[in-house]
C-alpha cells in the first residue's frame, strides 16, 4: 500500500500506549452509557413510558451535530497546532453537560442539551485521536489500532457497571460517568507533554496531479470502513429483535451479554494481530481478512435455524467486525495524505461512524418486514464482501 514518506520511527514506549488506549477507552464510556441506557430511562422517566420518536429525535440531531463539530474541532485543532488543550476543555464541558442531562425537565431540554453535549464531546475526541497521528510511527500503527479495542469493551462495561443494581442511585449514574471518563482520560493527556514526534507533524506540500494516489488510498479505505460500519451498526440495534424471531423469550440482558463479551474478547486477538502486522509489515492483510470473516459471519446468521447457529454466526461476525473496526483506526492515520490537516481528515472519516446510525434503523424498518431478517444479513454480508474488494488491492503493496 503506498504510505508517506518515512517519517520518526521513535516509537512510543508501552506506559504511554497503555494510557492513550484508555484515554480512547474514555471517549467510548461517555457516550455509550448514556445513549444506550441511561437517555432512553431518563427520557421514559420523563414521559411516563418509553417515546420512541423522541430518542429517535435526540439520537439523529445529536449525530448531525457529531458530525458537524468532529470536523470543525479537527480543523481548528490543525490550524492552533495543539491537540490537549482542547481534550482538557472538552472532557470538562462535556461532563458538564452530562450532569445537566440528570436534571433536564423536559424532553426538548434534553434534545437540546444533547446536541451541545455532543459538540463538547467532539471537542474531547477528535483532537484525541489526531494527536495519536502525532504521537505513533507507522511502526506501532498496528498494534495502536489493536489497543483501540479497548473502546467498545470498556463502554459496553461501563454501561453495564452504572445500572449495576445497588452500586449507586439512579439520580447518580451520570456523575459516576462522568468520574470514569475524566479517570481513563486525564492520566495520558497529564503525562503525555513531549510525546508528539517531529517528524509526524511536519507539513507536506499539496500533490500537483489532479487525482494523487494517496488520495485514491484515503478514498477506499473510507468506503471499505463505511460499508463495514453500516453493517456493524444496523447489527447492533436489531440484535435483541432477531434473536428473538429464532427463540421467543429470549432474554435481554443474554444479547447484552453476547454483545459484551465479543468486544471483549476482541482486545486480545486485535492486539494480537496489530502487533504481527507491524512486525510483517502487513497493514492491510488482517483488515481484508476480517472483512472476509464478517461477510461469513453474516452468511451463517442468514442461514441459522437454531439459536446457538444463530449465535456462533453473530459471534464470528461480531469478532471479526470489531478487530476490522479497530485496526481501521490505527491504519488510517498511516494513509491520510497532510499532517498539517490530519484533525480535518479524520473527522471526514468519523462520518462513516455516523451517518450509518442516521440510515441505517430507517432501512432495517424497511427491508426487514417484507423480505425477513435473511435477506438484510445477505446484504449486509455483501457490503463485508465488497469492503474486503476495495482493500485487497492494496495487499501487493502493502
Amino acid at each position: 500500500m503506498s504510505t508517506a514518506p518515512a517519517l520518526s520511527s521513535e516509537r512510543q514506549p508501552a506506559w504511554f500506549l497503555a494510557l492513550f488506549a484508555l484515554a480512547a477507552a474514555g471517549g467510548a464510556v461517555a457516550y455509550v452509557p448514556l445513549l444506550t441506557v441511561l437517555l432512553p430511562q431518563r427520557i421514559a422517566d420523563l414521559q411516563g413510558g418509553e417515546d420512541v420518536a423522541a430518542l429517535a429525535q435526540v439520537g439523529f440531531l445529536g449525530a448531525v451535530m457529531a458530525s458537524v463539530a468532529n470536523i470543525g474541532v479537527g480543523m481548528l485543532s490543525d490550524r492552533m497546532r495543539m491537540r490537549r488543550p482542547f481534550v482538557i476543555a472538552g472532557l470538562l464541558l462535556s461532563n458538564a453537560l452530562l450532569l445537566m442531562v440528570g436534571t433536564a425537565s423536559s424532553v426538548a431540554q434534553i434534545v437540546v442539551l444533547v446536541m451541545v453535549w455532543q459538540v463538547a464531546l467532539n471537542l474531547m475526541l477528535a483532537p484525541l485521536m489526531a494527536w495519536a497521528g502525532d504521537c505513533f510511527p507507522d511502526e506501532q500503527k498496528g498494534v495502536l489500532g489493536g489497543a483501540l479495542a479497548l473502546s467498545p469493551a470498556l463502554g459496553a462495561l461501563a454501561g453495564s457497571l452504572v445500572t449495576w443494581d445497588g452500586l449507586v442511585a439512579p439520580s447518580a449514574r451520570l456523575g459516576l460517568v462522568a468520574v470514569l471518563v475524566s479517570a481513563l482520560v486525564l492520566p495520558a493527556v497529564l503525562l503525555g507533554k513531549g510525546r508528539v514526534r517531529p517528524g509526524l507533524v511536519a507539513p507536506v506540500p499539496a500533490p500537483t496531479e489532479p487525482v494523487p494516489v494517496r488520495q485514491r488510498v484515503v478514498l477506499r479505505m473510507w468506503a471499505a470502513r463505511l460499508l463495514v460500519q453500516v453493517a456493524e451498526g444496523g447489527m447492533f440495534a436489531f440484535l435483541l429483535y432477531w434473536l428473538r424471531s429464532i427463540a421467543p423469550g429470549y432474554p435481554e440482558n443474554g444479547a447484552a451479554n453476547i454483545f459484551s463479551l465479543v468486544l471483549v474478547a476482541a482486545v486480545p486477538l486485535s492486539l494480537m494481530l496489530g502487533r504481527w502486522s507491524d512486525a510483517h509489515a502487513r497493514p492491510i492483510l488482517p483488515l481484508v481478512a476480517a472483512a472476509l470473516l464478517c461477510a461469513c459471519g453474516m452468511l451463517v446468521m442468514a442461514a441459522a435455524q437454531t439459536l446457538a447457529s444463530a449465535i456462533a454466526g453473530y459471534v464470528l461476525f461480531g469478532l471479526s467486525a470489531a478487530v476490522f473496526l479497530a485496526l481501521h483506526s490505527g491504519q488510517t492515520l498511516r494513509v491520510l495524505p497532510a499532517p498539517q490537516h490530519r484533525g480535518r481528515d479524520l473527522g471526514v472519516f468519523n462520518l462513516t461512524n455516523t451517518v450509518p446510525g442516521m440510515v441505517m434503523p430507517g432501512l432495517t424498518v424497511m427491508l426487514v418486514p417484507r423480505f425477513g431478517y435473511d435477506a438484510l444479513f445477505v446484504l449486509f454480508a455483501g457490503l463485508a464482501a465488497a469492503s474486503a474488494v476495495l482493500l485487497a488491492g492494496f495487499l501487493r503493496r502493502a
